[in-house]
């Protein structure tokens, strides 16, 4: 050692406090943000409230393994960090990106070691634990169920599908949820004021801060690293704050002039299906974009999507309507940003298909006379005869069996005798009506015995 270190007295953990410290400020934003205790963690207010599992397993009053799963974002890594802080463990990281069995039996053999010798439990966190083998798995079973490690694993897939059944038995399965607007706007703001962060040396301007958050989907890294991104900008250039065009200079994405809960919401979700409406494929898929990069609910997409083919496609392409529920549930299962495939093939199939508000049109009507009062007694040969005393009142006599005809429909009323011979549904010529407009007339003559 140089006899300038000695002079400065700087020995064995001092020097690695020194290096700790350079290396923090090193950090990423992201990082050096990261909670420090349970109060500092914002969202999981289902996990971390008075009771709940992860808060009795952080304070230590629960000593179980865990799997939480989770969007990208939502405080994982942090949370299995907090486990191990407040909880007095040693922490030890692995990512299943870059670790396999080797590595896993290691730590399981030091940890045994340490238990063994000095009492000190370890906290294993394996992030991404679903991209580890069934065989690499299997080798932490042994470790958790003797709870030689404490196993924190982490995963943005669904654990009943990716992690293997005994370890899932002996493992609290947690589910953290995307954060809020609200949520990462506190954080965003932290960032900006506190020491660790920015320490207030620039001011964010509030619609930046609105792109920001809109920028997040609910992911904290990605709207702390874009954060970061553009206080450096502004810093460069000795602004004294973060301006809108800063930040979308920096991240390469234009703010989308979108209010969620104003007027733009409800303006381009009409141009979108007015659009649709109109066949004009491209206007279409210009305003889900618009839609999908200013964050809007994409189920409320969907939701319209399914709407819509009913409302102005209906029967002039069957398929409309099961195209759109399939990009429903496409968004359920898979989520953003991967559901906005479903969500444009269904607006590329709904906008170019054959057009008709027949069926609309039809349910209307027929509502309009049921409100109006016009409807009267069912048909007696077509009530339900399936009680005892229902002959004697006449119900379900005279009733004829359409497949008893080798065309499978025969003269017969079926409507209230008021409505008798009133149409509803009136096929358009275009797409699969065509072939109804032809064939509706056909079987109305045949049962109206004209």
């Amino acid at each position: 050692m140089s006899e300038g270190l000695f002079d400065e007295g700087l020995f064995g953990a001092e020097v690695e406090e020194r290096a700790g410290e350079r290396l923090a400020e090193n950090a990423p934003l992201a990082v050096r943000m990261r909670p420090r205790s349970l109060d500092e963690v914002v969202g999981q207010d289902h996990l971390l409230g008075p009771g709940a599992p992860l808060r009795r397993l952080v304070e230590g009053a629960a000593p179980a393994s865990v799997l939480l799963h989770g969007p990208p974002g939502t405080g994982k890594t942090t949370l299995a960090n907090l486990v191990s802080q407040a909880t007095g463990r040693r922490f030890v990281a692995l990512s299943a990106l870059s670790s396999g069995v080797k590595e896993v039996r290691g730590v399981i053999e030091e940890a045994r070691r340490r238990l063994g010798r000095s009492g000190e439990s370890t906290v294993l966190f394996i992030d991404e634990v679903h991209r580890f083998s069934k065989t690499q798995q299997d080798a932490l079973l042994g470790a958790v169920e003797d709870r030689i490690v404490l196993l924190v694993a982490a995963t943005t897939e669904n654990p009943f599908f990716s992690v293997v059944a005994p370890l899932l038995s002996r493992s609290l399965v947690l589910q953290l949820r995307s954060l809020t607007e609200d949520d990462v706007r506190v954080l965003v703001r932290r960032a900006v004021a506190e020491e660790r962060g920015l320490g207030g040396a620039l001011r964010l301007d509030p619609d930046a801060e609105d792109h920001l958050v809109a920028l997040a989907g609910g992911d904290a890294r990605r709207v702390l690293t874009a954060l970061e991104a553009a206080a450096e900008s502004a810093g460069s250039t000795g602004a004294g704050a973060i301006d809108l065009a800063t930040v979308e200079a920096t991240v390469d994405r234009a703010a989308v002039l979108y209010d969620r809960g104003g007027d733009q919401h409800y303006d381009v979700i009409s141009a979108f299906i007015k659009s649709i409406r109109g066949s004009d494929v491209d206007a279409a898929l210009h305003y889900l974009a618009r839609m999908v990069e200013a964050g809007e609910d994409p189920r409320f997409i969907a939701r319209r999507l399914v709407v819509h083919a009913s409302e102005d496609v209906g029967m002039a392409d069957p398929t409309a309507l099961q195209t759109a529920v399939a990009a429903a549930q496409a968004v359920q299962l898979i989520g953003m940003p991967e559901g906005r495939l479903a969500l444009a093939q269904a607006t590329v199939h709904l906008a170019t298909a054959p057009k008709s508000n027949a069926v609309i049109t039809a349910i209307d009507e027929a509502a309009g006379d049921v409100r109006a009062g016009r409807g009267g007694p069912v048909p007696p040969h077509l009530r339900d005869g399936h009680y005892a005393g229902a002959a004697k009142l006449g119900n379900a006599q005279g009733y004829r069996y359409p497949h008893d005809k080798p065309e499978g429909v025969l003269a017969q009323q079926y409507p209230p005798a008021e409505l008798v011979g009133r149409d509803y549904y009136r096929p358009t010529g275009r797409g699969a009506e065509r072939t109804l407009g032809e064939r509706v007339p056909k079987l109305r003559d045949i049962i109206r015995g004209s």
